[in-house]
């Protein structure tokens, strides 16, 4: 049989790795910070681009879709011309991916820490730079589709499996949760309201984990571990049974993370169903994993990158175990809104992706550059520093969640709560953080290791940029096979169409209802849109960052109901573009803040919260005093809300700026009464509005406590 030349592009995969590196450096540094943020707060350094609010989702997303991102495209790029015996489908294409990929990075952080998000989590960025995320997901695809097309193998391995699964969830998921009206170049509001908007936000959330964070990494365990261990995968049967199974029911997990919220219970149900049937896909790839190394535990006592593939395993089966163990409700009850949702989240990312970054990094670039590994001892070093790094980092982050979740809840004799003070529980579990700032910084100390290590890796070697291969031409398809599978793994667009089918349906059963049966969501005849001075307040604190401390969703406990007031009602966000429940208390819940404290209180609060709360870690807000509100796109949002369906009228939209003038003269009144002197045009007045219209706009149960609640 003749042979057919060609070379695998090399260049891609070593841009890539390289930028896996840095950007891991980058994120992870900013991880560090804003763990020390919220021990010192000081290292807020009191300027509005430093803040933690501003700062922490620049640290997730550069972790996600900069250090993360990258390593996928890494090891896709490696190992998908390999299995498919073809080089990519063009060198342009993979050019335009990797700078587009690049530019969107950078763009994303410099945006987030000027003010400009959306507030979704892992989905921050603003609608012009959603657009150019989706550009560029494109042309992965078209590179991708157009390699597996032009492949040389006729069956496609189980990796490229997980990489087209990948490619078109993700695609689907990004559109749907990016569905925005745009009303400035970086200001825009989402088309879904309250419920709504909190169903698809955690749809996408917990699916961009399993379908960015997951899916692509065990597409690589497929590829590069057989790779590294030089054994078969385990089991092919077991690899069909895991790829259709968690493809399947992973999409239908994302309501757990809204348990006991205003979410309707069916859905809620639905949620933690499929959560804990997300255990047997989840070890089943673990397992398989795993047992890839029977025979070789020897090499994995000698070999680092093995060593990183284990711990990388075991830390995937831990965070899958753990997250179905959440979504049950009497354990979410507890933990939720806790550190330990922080730790859940870290054992993944630091262990799983990771540990396995580090491996594909230590196996793959000292092949591209066709020497070996510089230091396999400074390996070692790396990985017992990221080992002692996870276990400083999640092990305090445990215990604090059992301090959070016992202090919050517990009542006195008497039958009222011990801790009313919120900021009780926050004081005490600061040597917690202090000990994961601690584990940051092992953590971080062994990623340099690396970089350093796979510097001089690459700087005694020489990059083979077009490594030379050579393959059959792709056979004749024929219809012989046996199994129904093996015959569609030689079809890939209907491959496509049938993971699509798989990961449409759980979505579309959960939201379709929510979104047409009105009944889901009742309506409150009292709940009233925002008027334009609190909508500009609103945007303010989405601007800050205030929901990554904050909630904005009281659950139906007594504890909370003790600590914060009535529990929230769907009905009280349909006008709530984006919902703000939050996903950890930093701070106290602020759903029914709105008159509980005078205007000077709020006031002082922001100027520096050791005023009011002597000990508080939350940053300072003095420029909200120092900058004038900028009323410029006033008209255009509430026109962009009308159009969304909020009921403002002619009027109100034509007299919006006297009626913003008329309100904030209010509060700058009473303010003077209180010896406070600040002008009416200044955007602490409007954020003020915001937090004292929050939650009045129904009445609250008369048995409710009226307890203090202080950051």
């Amino acid at each position: 049989m003749q042979l057919e030349q060609f070379n695998y592009d090399n260049k891609i995969v070593r841009n890539f790795g390289v930028a896996t590196i840095v950007w891991g450096i980058v994120g992870m540094s900013i991880g560090l910070l804003v763990a020390m943020q919220l021990v010192w707060p000081a290292l807020n350094f009191a300027t509005q681009y430093s803040t933690f609010g501003r700062v922490r989702p620049v640290h997730t997303n550069a972790v996600i879709f900069a250090f993360v991102g990258n390593a996928i495209f890494m090891g896709v790029y490696y190992s998908l011309q390999r299995v498919l015996k073809a080089r990519m489908f063009s060198d342009v294409l993979s050019k335009i991916h990797f700078w587009g990929w690049q530019l969107v990075i950078i763009a994303s952080a410099i945006t987030l820490l000027l003010g400009y998000t959306s507030s979704h989590e892992y989905a921050e960025m603003e609608w012009p730079i959603d657009i150019g995320i989706t550009l560029i997901w494109v042309v992965f695809g078209i590179n991708m589709f157009g390699t597996i097309i032009k492949r040389r193998e006729r069956h496609m391995y189980v990796a490229v499996w997980f990489y087209i699964a990948t490619f078109v969830t993700v695609a689907i998921l990004h559109i749907v949760n990016s569905m925005q009206l745009p009303v400035s170049f970086w200001k825009s509001y989402y088309v879904y309201a309250g419920v709504q908007d909190a169903l698809v936000q955690w749809w996408y959330g917990h699916n961009a984990v399993a379908f960015f964070l997951t899916t692509p990494f065990l597409g690589m365990m497929y590829y590069f571990l057989p790779k590294m261990a030089n054994r078969p995968v385990y089991s092919y049967k077991l690899s069909i049974l895991h790829f259709w199974s968690l493809i399947f029911i992973y999409i239908w997990a994302g309501p757990h993370h809204l348990l006991y919220t205003a979410l309707p219970s069916w859905v809620q149900s639905l949620g933690v169903v499929f959560s804990i049937m997300l255990i047997a896909p989840s070890w089943g790839g673990m397992i398989n994993g795993l047992l890839t190394l029977r025979g070789a535990w020897d090499k994995v006592r000698t070999e680092p990158t093995l060593k990183f593939m284990v711990v990388a395993l075991t830390a995937y089966g831990m965070a899958t175990f753990e997250g179905p163990m959440l979504s049950l409700k009497q354990v979410n009850a507890i933990a939720h809104f806790t550190d330990w949702i922080v730790a859940h989240v870290h054992i993944g990312a630091l262990g799983w992706n990771g540990f396995m970054t580090f491996a594909i990094l230590y196996w793959l670039l000292p092949r591209v550059y066709d020497t070996e590994l510089y230091s396999k001892k400074l390996a070692s070093v790396h990985f017992w520093l990221g080992t002692l790094g996870i276990l400083f980092y999640a092990v305090p982050m445990y215990w604090a969640a059992i301090v959070q979740g016992l202090m919050w809840k517990e009542f006195t004799p008497e039958g009222i709560l011990k801790y009313p003070n919120f900021l009780a529980t926050t004081l005490e579990i600061l040597p917690m953080h202090m000990m994961r700032a601690l584990g940051g910084a092992f953590y971080l100390a062994g990623v340099i290791l690396m970089a350093y290590n796979l510097v001089k890796t690459m700087q005694k070697g020489t990059l083979l940029a077009n490594e030379p291969a050579e393959a059959p031409a792709l056979e004749p398809l024929t219809v012989n096979e046996k199994s129904t599978h093996r015959r569609l793994e030689r079809k890939p667009m209907l491959f496509m169409v049938l993971a699509l089918i798989a990961i449409l349906i759980g979505g579309m059963v959960e939201m379709l209802p929510t979104f047409t049966i009105s009944s889901n969501i009742p309506t409150i005849q009292s709940v009233q849109p925002y008027t334009a001075l609190e909508l500009q307040g609103r945007d303010l604190y989405i601007r800050e960052g205030c929901v990554n401390c904050h909630t904005q969703a009281i659950r139906p406990f007594r504890s909370e109901t003790a600590r914060y007031g009535e529990y929230s009602k769907a009905g009280e966000y349909v006008y709530d573009r984006p919902f703000l429940w939050g996903s950890k208390r930093t701070g106290p819940d602020l759903q029914r803040i709105g008159g509980k404290y005078p205007n000077k209180w709020h006031f002082d609060h922001l100027l520096d919260p050791t005023i009011t709360s002597p000990g508080s870690i939350m940053p300072q807000y003095g420029w909200l005093i120092d900058q004038k509100l900028d009323n410029s796109t006033l008209v255009g949002k509430l026109n962009a809300m009308r159009i969304l369906g909020v009921p403002y009228s002619n009027e109100q939209i034509a007299n919006a700026q006297n009626d913003l003038n008329k309100q904030a003269q209010g509060i700058v009144d009473d303010l003077k009464q209180n010896q406070v002197h600040v002008t009416a045009d200044r955007e602490i007045i409007a954020m003020i509005a915001y937090l004292q219209r929050m939650g009045t706009d129904i009445k609250a149960n008369k048995n409710t406590e009226n307890t203090t609640v202080e950051n």
